[in-house]
């Protein structure tokens, strides 16, 4: 018999982390849950879950600072985030520590599960993808370490920055849209109805990354109406 899947659920609303809770048990996962920061961050460093659900407003120690430590010691480890739904910075923030998504709320219980699944799938999946991605004389980038270069600067990757790169890296002949980045990189199902700027932001965060100038992108660019385009020089 295969384990099941081990989800964390850091919530300070008793109504709602109860409601998860459920949520997730009835759709079959071994579900732990904390009501405070400062336990979410203890039960989040342990690396015994294979997807961390935190909340943004917790007392104690909030959810960018734990999904912050946790990133310092995994890049690998599936964070996402639960954000109110009229603070758009709670978003920037919470992909710009490293979070693979956020669900606002109020939210559907359908569309967060197909999220969690989406995340999942994509922490298992390891296709044939170059592990080793040059851009210019200027960029290399290590996929399998995730880590790399931009001239003298050294930079960390997330996993999922890492796979959105080697994905735009294998289809450099012609632009992506954020649709099909959804689709192939984030692993949502085509007919679901999102509202989200995940890909933008992440695409952002890469720019500061392997951009000599991330105000005029020389690698990462955009095709107006298309999408967005690696080019491999």
């Amino acid at each position: 018999m295969s384990r099941k899947i081990r989800l964390l659920i850091v919530e300070d609303e008793p109504a709602i982390r109860t409601g998860l809770v459920d949520l997730f048990v009835f759709h079959g996962y071994q579900v732990e849950c904390a009501e405070d920061g400062r336990e979410g961050l203890r039960l989040a460093l342990s690396g015994r879950y294979d997807l961390l659900l935190l909340d943004v407003m917790l007392p104690g120690v909030n959810g960018f600072d734990i999904c912050a430590q946790v990133r310092e010691q995994d890049r690998e480890q599936p964070i996402i985030m639960l954000t109110a739904k009229s603070a758009d910075e709670d978003v920037i923030q919470g992909l710009s520590l490293g979070a693979d998504d956020y669900v606002a709320k109020p939210f559907s219980v359908a569309q967060l599960v197909l999220r969690v699944q989406a995340v999942l799938r994509r922490a298992r999946v390891s296709g044939e993808v170059e592990n080793r991605i040059r851009l210019g004389d200027t960029v290399e980038l290590d996929c399998r370490n995730l880590s790399g270069r931009c001239g003298d600067q050294e930079h960390a990757f997330t996993r999922r920055e890492m796979e959105l790169l080697q994905y735009l890296h294998a289809n450099a002949e012609r632009p992506v849209s954020r649709d099909e980045l959804l689709t192939r990189v984030w692993g949502y199902a085509r007919n679901l109805d999102l509202e989200t700027r995940t890909v933008d932001i992440h695409i952002a965060k890469l720019r500061r990354k392997i951009e000599p100038d991330a105000t005029n992108p020389r690698y990462l660019v955009t095709v107006r109406g298309a999408g967005y385009r690696l080019l491999v020089e």
